[in-house]
């Protein structure tokens, strides 16, 4: 009986593990790096990657993405257009709170919009909101009326929402510098602010750590995690230190994986790729980039799909204004493919005779041009494939890489023959901001027509497709600008980038799929799981 017994007990013991399987639980402190200086948590101000981190984290906005990168509601349960496409209408969903308790109701969502419309404010949401008229016509109801119908603006509903009882009497013009973005901030989303502690005696080092915890009355569910810290690093270096010695949950702000963090035993790698594109972009108002044949036959010279494949990740290429499987995109618009001898031979029969060194020349005018690229090791791979395959065709190109600072400023001025950048494009197909003749004047408020495409049959077919919520109507709509803008080819399209996400072991809940931002990588952060633990099943 005894043998019997003991038996029984060890081989019951054996297979136990068969009978047991592991499995995400709740709990656990999720520590994330992010490259950067944290300066803000009000969404109204947000900009960079540490400061859109903490704010999509304890802010709420009406619309959100969700982890299919579907645009849902987040505090709206529904929202609803007129006829004339001129008045949204949203819903509120029932018993929304504060996290410090307080109703979140209308009024705080009308408050919102009312800051970002006012100059004093000095938001830079502000040249998204002018001429809306938005009013809370209900506790639960607000109205947002514009002047002429626009099609993407659900999109526009995707910042977050800020609370009236704690701003109203904080002047708009104090706003910016209020000890509510960076000492006690409330808002709806999933985690709370808790604490924020400073490290480091110099910049080089710096590193700030904002701890928040779940926000248990969360709209869609108090998050299943412990805590939730986000470590501002001032380097990059600073930041693949933690990292690889595992002191972090997951990394954002790296461009690539470097050796070391290839070592790291549990890593892995999440590549979001982003609805924005890569594009070398001609400036299309001087010099030889003015030129329609030339800029065709850079397109022609550059073997695009082979510049895809030295990524070292998959994406999608770019090779139209529209993104691949976007609303409006046809194939049958996109740019020339990869053809060199016909690059030669349309540069020949334009008068681009080659020179003893193998540069092309025009009447005295070299075809040389600069291509302006900031310090970023992907893009700057990608400018020095361009350049050797332009050399090929005989034209002279020399990179200027530039650092943050001097390439925005560049950017901003225009202060480049051509430029490698990547815009970000959205699930919606309205692209106005980038190719509208109007976006290219020093005065408007963006300047984000880098090329200087100008062109009529353009600008209307842009008004027109933007301003039809018809989707079917909007895609005929948009056939004569993709037309234009393939016939005169501003630029060169490359690929859709990536956010590279990295992660120390499983992190349950995180899909690698497609994001709008970088900060939309938390669409389903309240279901995020890090701890796993044996489950007997049967």
């Amino acid at each position: 009986m005894v043998i019997l017994v003991v038996g029984v007990s060890i081989q019951t013991y054996l297979l136990s593990g068969y009978f047991q399987k592991l499995e995400p639980v709740p709990g656990g402190i999720y520590n994330e790096g992010v490259v950067g200086t944290f300066t803000t948590a009000n969404p109204l101000y947000a900009t960079n990657d540490v400061d859109s981190t903490v704010s999509h984290l304890v802010f709420a906005s009406l619309l959100d993405y969700n982890s299919q990168n579907q645009l849902v509601g987040q505090l709206a349960s529904s929202y609803r257009v007129d006829s004339k496409g001129t008045t949204y209408t949203i819903v509120l969903k029932p018993h929304l709170t504060w996290q410090d308790g307080q109703p979140l109701t209308a009024n705080d969502v009308a408050f919102t919009y009312h800051l970002i419309e006012n100059p004093d404010t000095q938001s830079p949401l502000i040249s998204a909101w002018q001429g809306i008229t938005v009013t809370a016509t209900s506790p639960t109801t607000v109205t947002f009326k514009l002047t002429t119908p626009l099609a993407s603006f659900p999109s526009d509903l995707t910042n977050g929402i800020v609370p009236e009882h704690l701003l109203q009497n904080v002047p708009a013009n104090e706003l910016r510098s209020a000890n509510f973005n960076t000492v006690d901030p409330v808002g709806a989303g999933p985690f709370k602010w808790q604490t924020i502690a400073v490290s480091g005696n110099d910049p080089t080092n710096a590193e700030e750590q904002i701890s928040l915890v779940p926000f248990s009355a969360y709209v869609d569910g108090s998050p299943k995690l412990q805590d939730f810290v986000v470590h501002a690093y001032a380097s990059s270096d600073q930041l693949t230190k933690d990292f690889t010695a595992g002191q972090l949950t997951g990394a954002e702000g790296l461009n690539v994986v470097t050796p070391k963090v290839k070592a790291v035993p549990s890593l892995i790698v999440h590549n979001l790729i982003l609805t924005a594109g890569v594009y070398s972009f001609f400036k299309t108002s001087a010099g030889v980039l003015a030129d329609q044949n030339v800029r065709t036959a850079l397109v022609e010279a550059a073997d695009t799909d082979k510049i895809i494949s030295n990524l070292g990740y998959k994406t999608t290429a770019v090779n139209e204004p529209l993104l691949e499987g976007q609303l409006g995109y046809n194939p049958a618009y996109k740019q020339p493919s990869y053809s060199p001898a016909s690059t030669k031979a349309l540069l020949a029969q334009n008068g681009w005779a080659v020179g003893a060194n193998g540069i092309r020349s025009k009447a005295g005018q070299k075809l040389s041009f600069t291509l302006t690229v900031d310090n970023n090791p992907e893009y700057l791979k990608d400018a020095a494939q361009l350049q050797a395959y332009w050399r090929k065709v005989g034209a002279n190109v020399t990179i200027q890489t530039l650092a943050d600072s001097d390439f925005s400023s560049a950017l901003q001025n225009h202060d480049y023959d051509a430029i490698l950048y990547g815009i970000s494009i959205g699930n919606d197909p309205d692209v106005f901001v980038y190719w509208d003749s109007s976006q290219a004047d020093i005065r408007s408020a963006s300047r984000l027509n880098l090329s200087e495409f100008k062109s009529t049959i353009a600008d209307e077919s842009l008004e027109e497709g933007r301003t039809r919520l018809d989707s079917q109507l909007r895609v005929l709509k948009y056939q004569p600008f993709l037309k234009v803008w393939q016939q005169q080819l501003p630029a060169l399209g490359l690929y859709q980038p990536r956010l590279l996400y990295l992660t120390n072991g499983q992190v349950y809940g995180l899909d690698s799929t497609t994001v709008n931002t970088n900060s939309d990588r938390f669409a389903n952060v309240q279901n995020w799981e890090i701890n796993e633990a044996k489950v007997t099943y049967k």
